[in-house]
This record gives structure tokens, C-alpha cells and sequence, in this order.
């Protein structure tokens, strides 16, 4: 199983600085919404974190918190940033049980080929303690595609998220909102919270 688009790997291997060190007015409502479910000090897996602003946020809240992307050259820029490791761990490589009270993945698994998907999230199950919750975005659409940068995304509907979670989540909760992304093109986007049945 291939979990990551290869095209979309170079892409971040590429621009990894710039990508990392973009100057942006950025939000944490999101992140904020879903950290406010959580215990201080729990134990977080931060999957795709880029140059690292949500595990730097994470971290001042006083969060044990896990960064990782697929991506070396982003784990390397994320690290500097943090001043605590940044491990190199793609999707098909997660191979934790029963390890984390949350897994947090903002717009990185909509990467994944949607054959993979449901491979994929069946490991963030399996990497999450009985009653974790998982955070995870998507930008919406119909049928897989690439953008302007020639990056894959799957584009799911909600429909077909659903069924790629499956059964093994006692909870799914899909809210659609606008946004954008690097691209700057205005993005319908799926936000979706899990939490791993007891």
C-alpha cells in the first residue's frame, strides 16, 4: 500500500521553507474547539504538521504532543522551530496501539489515495486509547483530482467519508465550512471529529 502521492511528497520536499515559513494571519478556532475536549498534559500524535504552528500551540497549552509529517525536509523545518524533535512518519507507517488520547491530522489526509483511506484511518484507531478523539480535514469535492501545484487530494463528499471511517468510530462528526489553503483558491472544506469506541 502506497499511502502518499509521490508527485504531492516532492512538492513539500521542494518547498519545504517557504511552505514552512509563510507569513499568514492564521486562525486556531478549530484546533481550539477540539483541544477544549481534552485534559491538559494528554498525549497527542500530530500527523502532517508542516512547520509546525499547531504542535507549537499544543505545546504552550501543555500538551505532550507527538509532531510528524511524511515529509523530511518539513519534519526538519518543523523541529527548528520547535526545538523538540519533529519525527519523519508516514500514514502507512503508524504503528502504535493504544498509545494517544488524540490524533490530530489538519489538512494532510486528503493526500491519501482514496483506494488507502480507510487503511489509514483504521491505523489512527488502532494508535488511539479507548475513547480518543481524531481530528481530521478535507478539502470537499466529488472525485479525486490535483491542483494548480500538482499536489493529489481525494475530495471526498461526506457521504463517501463516512464510509471510508467505517463502523469502529462511536462517533463521526462532519461540519463543512470556506476557507482556502496555499493555493489561496476559496476551498469548501470538511472538518471531521472521531472518537475511537470504548
Amino acid at each position: 500500500m502506497v499511502a502518499e502521492d509521490q508527485d504531492t511528497l516532492r512538492f513539500y520536499s521542494e518547498e519545504a521553507e517557504t511552505y514552512a515559513n509563510r507569513i499568514e494571519h492564521r486562525s486556531y478556532e478549530r484546533l481550539d474547539s477540539f483541544l477544549i475536549r481534552l485534559t491538559r498534559n494528554c498525549s497527542i500524535l500530530e500527523l502532517g504538521c508542516g512547520g509546525g504552528d499547531d504542535s507549537a500551540r499544543m505545546l504552550a497549552l501543555g500538551f505532550d504532543v507527538t509532531p510528524t509529517d511524511g515529509s523530511p525536509e518539513l519534519a526538519y523545518q518543523a523541529e527548528k522551530r520547535l526545538g523538540v524533535p519533529a519525527k519523519v512518519l508516514k500514514f502507512d507507517q503508524i504503528k502504535d496501539r493504544s498509545k494517544f488520547d488524540a490524533v490530530w491530522a489538519n489538512a494532510c489526509l486528503l493526500h491519501v489515495p482514496r483506494p488507502n483511506l480507510a487503511a489509514i484511518l483504521q491505523r489512527i484507531e488502532r494508535a488511539l486509547k479507548s475513547g480518543g478523539l481524531f481530528y481530521a480535514s478535507y478539502k470537499a469535492g466529488k472525485q479525486e483530482g490535483r491542483d494548480k501545484f500538482g499536489r493529489y487530494y481525494n475530495y471526498p463528499s461526506p457521504e463517501w467519508l463516512r464510509q471510508a471511517y467505517g463502523s469502529s468510530w462511536s462517533l463521526v462528526e462532519i461540519k463543512n465550512y470556506m476557507g482556502s489553503g496555499y493555493d489561496n483558491e476559496p476551498t469548501e472544506w470538511l472538518d471531521v471529529i472521531a472518537t475511537k469506541a470504548r
